[in-house]
């Protein structure tokens, strides 16, 4: 058999450039990410893919956070209070989280009893309509989530979004009250009470923070998943900073 070295060459060369191309994009500008958990609802269905926008807080250097922390080309922009971000698991770096800016570098927070108080004031909740509160509970469906949910409009920073409350709880996990260091934040799920947070691992550096979440593209929950199979087209296009009145 001849081979036109050449040929094979150039095709080789294209593949590469291919993938440097592609895979340079998602770790520079945009990267999907798929939602698999309940932390975020009702902001998030389980099963939403999303587009998370890696420029927001600083153009890095392609592939740079493949290595360990990520090298930026320009200067960090300070993320603010009620952004959703993608970040790295404190724990295990291999693994994504997505959840709720809360506590920004410089804050105090303690949380109580659902309460959250940053900088000595609260966060006040305000009840949503029974209407939407019936829109928000068909998200919960197939959860094994006692539907004894409250949730309410609250407002941190510029940020204004719905957080739920599960009643059928005695005891809310709490923070006592900390000072967040430079280059750390504090992340909670808008699912307070059926969310691993902040609360419960710590604080997120700065260096593993991936980008800032923007809409919903597609959802569906895949059949092999521990969720029952899904797809709910009407999410597509949702978005998380188009405000709540």
């Amino acid at each position: 058999m001849n081979w036109d070295k050449e040929k094979i060459k150039k095709e080789i060369i294209s593949y590469i450039l291919i993938f440097l191309g592609v895979f340079g994009f998602k770790s520079t500008f945009f990267e999907p990410n798929h939602i698999p958990s309940g932390s975020m609802l009702p902001t998030m269905a389980i099963g939403d893919f999303i587009l998370v926008n890696k420029m927001q807080y600083g153009l890095k250097v392609p592939f740079s956070e493949w290595f360990g922390d990520p090298v930026y080309l320009t200067e960090f922009t300070q993320p603010k209070r009620g952004d959703i971000m993608v970040f790295e698991y404190p724990k295990d770096r291999s693994i994504l989280y997505v959840k709720r800016l809360v506590a920004v570098p410089g804050d105090t927070i303690e949380v109580f009893d659902n309460r959250i108080f940053i900088n000595d004031k609260e966060v006040v909740g305000e009840k949503v309509s029974p209407d939407m509160k019936k829109e928000f509970l068909e998200l919960y469906e197939d959860k094994g989530i006692p539907m004894e949910m409250e949730f309410y409009k609250v407002q941190n920073g510029d940020i204004k979004h719905i957080i739920a409350h599960n009643n059928a709880f005695s005891q809310h996990r709490g923070q006592v009250k900390i000072t967040i260091p430079e280059g750390h934040y504090f992340m909670m799920g808008d699912n307070r009470d059926h969310s691993s947070d902040s609360r419960f691992w710590g604080l997120v550096p700065q260096s593993h923070i991936r980008g800032k979440a923007l809409f919903v593209w597609f959802n569906m929950v895949y059949p092999w998943s521990h969720e029952p199979f899904n797809i709910r087209p009407w999410r597509i296009g949702t978005t998380f900073y188009n405000g709540i009145k």
